[in-house]
């Protein structure tokens, strides 16, 4: 008798709650799409015009890449905090302790928040882009990678070399 009523309240639970929480998840996740595609549309259809293709290619990947990845980080933590109250998890304090979380980290932080606006600069002075050949340093190959917080290049040997933006003080360009 004791078994029956305990897979009744998991089977409660699952029909009210984890549809719940399936559905958020899957609204998730259809926002995260809408909004790439929505992204992809406005970004190709501001630099179209303006700049030649290969390049536009270049910072369109890129501009994607990073704000795409920036929109999905922020849909997936609203997504968990809005099904954590279906585990009986008050998320008032959870977001006040992020509030001071955030605030301290921020603080002790100060190389990754570099990180983050010289990857900004990077982005809007069209510094490089995603498949261009660069050196930095004296590392040289292609951009394999590029986020706000660090540059990822492939060398010639296919060693690949994580360098944080605020590292970038000097950058060569290959032009084609």
């Amino acid at each position: 008798m004791l078994s029956e009523t305990f897979f009744e309240k998991i089977l409660i639970w699952i029909l009210s709650k984890g549809v719940k929480i399936f559905f958020i998840f899957i609204f998730a996740f259809l926002i995260n799409s809408f909004l790439k595609s929505l992204l992809k549309k406005i970004i190709l259809g501001k630099i179209k015009n303006r700049i030649s293709n290969e390049k536009k290619k270049k910072r369109a990947q890129t501009l994607i890449s990073v704000l795409g990845g920036t929109l999905r980080f922020l849909i997936y933590v609203v997504a968990i905090l809005t099904a954590l109250p279906e585990f009986g998890i008050n998320t008032g304090p959870i977001l006040t302790s992020m509030g001071l979380l955030g605030l301290a980290l921020s603080m002790a932080a100060k190389d990754t928040i570099s990180d983050f606006i010289s990857g900004l600069f990077i982005i809007l002075e069209g510094q490089f882009f995603v498949g261009d050949k660069i050196k930095i340093g004296n590392i040289e190959g292609e951009v394999v990678e590029f986020n706000l917080r660090r540059t990822i290049i492939k060398d010639e040997k296919n060693f690949l070399h994580y360098i944080p933006n605020s590292q970038i003080k000097i950058l060569a360009k290959k032009l084609k």
